[in-house]
């Protein structure tokens, strides 16, 4: 049985090949993203996702295999493997791999006949489960250093809604009227928390939060009908994509609170900016002309110009702390988070 879906996902079915060289997009002498590799997970027929990169090199993510079984990853900095991330209590063949940090503790969400989703944490071979209490719904997304982490829960009320946990106090938090909003990523400053909401129409929009609570939303490049944020580093630049009218789909690389630029996979309709370090390294995916999506790693070099974003609205929201809960049945399973 698949996790149920409400809203439709940015998502892309994908696999990769080696490729060789270096891409450079440059918009003026003041910096430039350029691609360092590909790569695949090893097997016929993968589909590779990456999604988290911390300052070791080591990236985590998803591959889902020819008969539609997804499973974790880790690549390492030297370019090898990890054996499948499979959570111990996943039923129905999807574990996803969402964070990793520098001890490469990984987080990430699987599935159960149900159609929720459940987090995990895997430490040094031993997965712990991770569930909000009271939710029926849980992801986690990312992890830090320090070990904080952020992710996205369901409960009774049916509202799909981001949590961050800082020090072990966990938050949550919504876009004022959105029945989804989900938190991807937090820096070690705790200065920045990044991700998504839905609107009440099902678009998708970029949000972020700042040290203070306020929640700055929306995050929409100028053109886009979809935006994503996906990660963060320690100098606030924020990575995602964002796809346009023409159905092309944009990497994104942002830096609050409104300057972002656009990079592209050469030959490319659909490019995903996922995960970026301290040092300024980037994961991500591309699909090429045949239809086929690779995933690649990228760096940082100088600053990208940037352009001004869409208009941004700014909400404060109260910092209300999470309590067990006795929900009533939700109506809906939540919004899948993109990948």
């Amino acid at each position: 049985m698949k996790p149920k879906q409400i809203f439709i996902s940015i998502l892309t079915v994908l696999f990769m090949f080696p490729w060789m060289g270096t891409f450079a997009q440059r918009a003026s002498n003041s910096g430039s993203i350029e691609v360092i590799t590909t790569f695949d997970y090893p097997g016929t027929g993968n589909q590779t996702q990456p999604q988290k990169i911390n300052e070791r090199g080591d990236i985590v993510g998803i591959f889902v295999d020819s008969s539609g079984v997804a499973r974790g990853f880790v690549r390492f900095s030297d370019g090898s493997f990890s054996a499948p991330i499979v959570d111990p209590n996943d039923t129905v063949g999807f574990t996803e791999g969402r964070g990793i940090n520098n001890r490469r503790t990984v987080v990430g969400d699987y599935a159960t006949s149900d159609g929720n989703l459940h987090g995990f944490f895997l430490s040094g071979g031993t997965f712990t489960g991770f569930d909000i209490p009271g939710a029926t719904f849980t992801a986690v997304l990312s992890i830090n250093n320090p070990g904080d982490f952020t992710g996205t829960f369901v409960d009774g009320s049916g509202i799909q809604q981001a949590f961050v946990s800082v020090g072990g106090t966990l938050t949550s938090f919504s876009v004022p009227g959105a029945p989804a909003t989900l938190a991807y990523d937090i820096n070690d400053s705790k200065r920045l928390v990044v991700g998504y909401y839905v609107d009440a129409s099902g678009v998708l929009h970029g949000q972020y939060r700042d040290r203070n609570g306020a929640l700055h939303f929306p995050i929409d490049p100028t053109g886009s009908v979809g935006t994503i944020l996906f990660g963060d580093n320690n100098k606030n630049w924020v990575v995602g994509r964002y796809a346009d009218a023409s159905g092309v789909t944009h990497g994104l690389f942002f830096v609050p609170p409104d300057r972002f630029f656009t990079f592209d996979f050469p030959g490319s309709t659909f490019t995903s900016l996922n995960g970026i370090s301290s040092q300024g390294n980037i994961t991500g995916r591309y699909v090429d002309a045949s239809g086929i999506a690779h995933g690649f790693i990228a760096r940082v070099r100088g600053t990208p110009p940037t352009q001004q974003a869409g208009a941004e609205m700014k909400a404060n929201t109260s910092r209300s702390l999470l309590a067990p809960l006795n929900p009533s049945p939700a109506a809906w399973g939540g919004a899948m988070p993109a990948r």
